[in-house]
């Protein structure tokens, strides 16, 4: 048999075992969450979902009563008496205030009784105000009298929260299993009427009632138990997942769409304690596990080599193509073999040729490599604003890697920036693989059998193989497989950057964002989660897309930043950098085409760049975007 035929039986045979496998292993999966599977999987090439189960848990519903005070306007004579008995040294009595004021004690003392049953005054002689009274004086009011109000205490055992309603829970039967069969909860119920007022009162306003809002003067000032509490049935779904690129199992618990982080959290540490069985929650064994996990490599291992074989496979047939062939081939992407020595001219041709992006993998890294005349092309590189982002490791766990990328090295490529100051090079680990690849503006793929990045310097033969590829869908399936690597490490730094509001991990998730042109998921976890204080960050890292024309000058990324702009005080720490950084993009975008830039300043913006002194009120839309030109 020919050995290219040889070659193709071997990889669909290959092919097929996965297939085999997946087909004959029946996932423990209900029929009513196929959907959401498909979503998960959707979601990356490198997720799998091993199993997913419906199951029910008990909510528990308690019919409360609050009473509420709201404000009301004072007259003459009550905002008298509250401002005396706060300015007044040593605070008067009724009759010393009356004699004062040459009225009878009578209307003083009426009024005062009033404001004293408001909880406005305290209740001996002489006249003091209370906490609340100075609150609601300072807004130029005193409470009404508390009126009251029906809602539900809902206490959820698997996020371990109190939340408030003002509509009752249906009693619905649910036929699925029980979670609590499973695992031990906690149903221990609080007791609502020996909670703090202030914690209620933060769990009404956490809840969205317009019930509690002291900034408004509206006060909730008691709470009382109505009725015996109610066990409510609530639908939840479970579902492990895989994740082939981390080797990492995830529990997950879902109401409906909605992830319950703290509920999944809790499940993880349970599991990884040795406390659940995932066998009996979901028929999963841990043998059932394993075989599905080599088969998930296996399939994505096939795949890869795959790709490979098929450049192998046309750079064969360019060196079988007559010479009148050679310009329609090259016309349509060629994939081209070097050997040996050809090698590292053609990775500093490549990477020379840059003008916006660059993705490497290389299992390792070293200083033979990575040396002074190399720091200088990436330096070059970043001063052209080219995003690099490194790809390393070849084992499956970062601290079982026995060739370590050297501190020092790490250290000087990090240290590499563009011109208004971001990281240029971003490394990472992501391990368990062994392809050696780089991609330069979805392009060009190099690949092959050479180590780009801890090749020991010398070029003496060593019967190394490398493919010089532009054919563009190779060069795009390659590209797809790397970059969605780079992209689920984002993913992962930008969670713990949420988790410990570390800015430094949040600053490496938009970099890399930015470099794979994703700026609007970046844009968009920024406004999810309420860190204004990135988007100076945000901004630098467009206006790196905007000027190496890998950012279109209308993308709707601009107008959704723009529309953030009213939730920014000009009190703000990071309000200097925010004025410089739309300075210099509306600059950019003017530059290219001033009517795109014009368009974004619609009359709403223009307020907000007044109200932030990003422009002055002297300043005009026209003349802005004229100075900019």
């Amino acid at each position: 048999m020919p050995h290219g035929l040889q070659v193709f039986v071997q990889i669909q045979l290959s092919n097929l075992i996965p297939l085999m496998f997946f087909a004959s292993s029946a996932k423990p999966i209900d029929d009513s969450l196929n959907n959401f599977v498909d979503e998960i999987e959707a979601q990356s090439p490198s997720l799998s979902v091993l199993a997913a189960r419906e199951f029910r848990y008990s909510l528990r519903q308690t019919q409360v009563e609050v009473n509420i005070k709201e404000p009301r306007q004072f007259n003459v004579l009550e905002e008298f008496i509250i401002r005396a008995a706060i300015e007044f040294q040593p605070p008067p009595t009724e009759d010393e205030l009356a004699s004062v004021l040459g009225l009878d004690s009578v209307f003083i003392k009426t009024t005062t009784t009033t404001l004293r049953s408001l909880q406005t005054l305290s209740p001996t002689s002489p006249l003091t105000v209370t906490p609340e009274g100075r609150s609601f004086y300072e807004r130029g009011s005193v409470p009404q009298p508390p009126y009251p109000i029906q809602i539900y205490a809902i206490t959820d055992p698997l996020s371990d929260k109190i939340t408030f309603q003002s509509e009752s829970l249906n009693e619905t039967v649910i036929n699925l299993p029980d979670l609590a069969d499973f695992i031990t909860i906690d149903n221990t119920i609080a007791d609502i009427a020996s909670l703090p007022l202030e914690e209620i009162q933060k769990s009404i306003q956490a809840s969205g009632l317009a019930l509690h809002t002291p900034e408004e003067g509206k006060i909730v000032t008691s709470c009382r138990v109505l009725a015996s509490t109610q066990k409510i049935w609530r639908k939840i779904s479970l579902f492990i997942i895989f994740d082939a690129l981390e080797d990492k199992l995830t529990i997950q618990i879902r109401n409906g769409k909605q992830i319950l982080e703290s509920a999944s959290n809790w499940l993880k540490v349970l599991h990884t304690e040795g406390k659940i069985s995932l066998q009996a929650l979901c028929k999963l064994s841990t043998e059932t596990i394993n075989l599905e996990r080599q088969a998930i490599f296996k399939q994505k291992n096939t795949e890869i080599e795959a790709r490979l074989e098929n450049i192998r496979q046309k750079a064969l047939e360019a060196a079988t193509k007559n010479t009148s062939e050679i310009d329609n081939y090259k016309a349509l992407g060629e994939a081209v073999q070097l050997r040996d020595g050809q090698i590292a001219q053609a990775f500093s041709d490549v990477l020379n040729l840059a003008k916006s992006q660059i993705l490497i993998y290389s299992p390792w890294v070293n200083q033979a490599v990575v040396n002074e005349k190399f720091l200088n092309l990436l330096q070059k590189l970043a001063n052209r604003r080219v995003w690099i982002l490194i790809g390393y490791g070849i084992a499956r766990l970062q601290e079982d890697e026995d060739k370590p990328i050297p501190p020092e090295v790490e250290k000087k490529l990090r240290a590499i920036k563009t011109p208004d100051g971001l990281p240029s090079v971003l490394i990472f680990w992501l391990g368990d693989s062994h392809v050696k690849e780089i991609i330069v503006d979805r392009e060009i793929y190099l690949c092959g059998s050479h180590n780009w990045l801890s090749y020991r310097g010398n070029y003496l033969p060593l019967g190394e193989l490398v493919f010089k590829v532009t054919i563009p869908l190779q060069v795009q399936e390659a590209y797809e497989f790397l970059a969605n690597r780079f992209q689920n490490h984002a993913q992962k730094l930008w969670q713990d950057a949420l988790e410990n509001r570390d800015s430094k991990l949040a600053l490496e998730s938009l970099c890399v964002w930015g470099a794979l042109g994703m700026e609007d998921i970046a844009l968009k976890e920024i406004q999810k989660n309420n860190w204004f204080e990135l988007l100076p960050v945000w901004l630098n890292v467009a206006l790196q897309g905007l000027k190496s024309k890998n950012l279109s000058d209308d993308s709707a990324s601009f107008q959704t930043a723009l529309s953030l702009l009213s939730q920014v005080s000009i009190e703000e720490t990071f309000i200097e950098l925010l004025q410089q950084g739309w300075r210099k993009v509306l600059g950019a975008i003017a530059i290219n085409n001033p009517e795109t830039a014009l368009n974004l300043l619609s009359d709403e913006v223009w307020a907000q760049f007044i109200r932030l002194k990003i422009v002055q009120e002297s300043d005009s839309p026209n003349d802005f975007i004229l100075s900019c030109t």
